[in-house]
């Protein structure tokens, strides 16, 4: 074998190997907490307008569900019994399955997580909650802990329930910081294309 070949191969095979990382080991102390929170299991209850999405892919809610639901004499409990039904991608079901209300609809869709983690402790924009209330919602709450074991046909969030309560309560031990997020670009504007009628 040439010299110049051995030299490669021992400098690869001698190589410090990178350290592993495990979700939570390193970086700011909400950055698991933001990775489920945007993961379409919560982004989908939690969308930026009146109507929730579905799927991973996040479309549209079918049935033209919105969060005015009630205001029509019908309940998201109609269709999403208090437990779910068993088959892939059948109707999910959770007691009290509901979104959050119009006056503080906890949106996590479409923000940054600094954006997300400022919001999570406004209780204005938190449903009136404490930290501990929070965390507590997070914890207990039988339509977040669905989002864990969300049955056939769906992803879960990148970490289990009992892992992401650890990151919350690491994030609330480090005095709830917000990360800083990054300069905002300037957005690119599209014409939308016409309406069909």
């Amino acid at each position: 074998m040439p010299l110049l070949s051995m030299l490669v191969l021992l400098a690869v095979t001698q190589a410090p190997t990178p350290p592993t990382t495990t979700a939570g080991s390193a970086g700011h102390p909400f950055d698991d907490v933001a990775r489920v929170l945007m993961h379409p299991r919560c982004m989908n209850c939690h969308p930026a307008g009146d109507r929730p999405l579905q799927k991973d892919t996040q479309i549209f809610h079918k049935q033209n569900v919105s969060r005015r639901i009630d205001q029509l004499g019908h309940a998201c409990t109609t269709c999403h019994p208090a437990k779910a039904v068993p088959g892939a991608n059948l109707p999910p079901g959770a007691p009290h399955w509901h979104m959050p209300s119009a006056r503080t609809p906890m949106v996590f869709e479409k923000r940054t997580p600094q954006q997300l983690c400022e919001q999570l402790k406004d209780p204005a924009t938190n449903g009136n909650r404490t930290l501990a209330q929070l965390r507590t919602h997070m914890a207990e709450d039988s339509i977040v802990k669905w989002g864990f074991s969300p049955g056939e046909g769906r992803t879960v969030p990148p970490l289990t329930h009992d892992e992401f309560i650890q990151r919350v309560d690491a994030w609330l031990a480090a005095g709830a910081p917000c990360p800083q997020s990054p300069p905002a670009t300037a957005p690119t504007t599209t014409t939308p294309p016409p309406a069909s009628k």
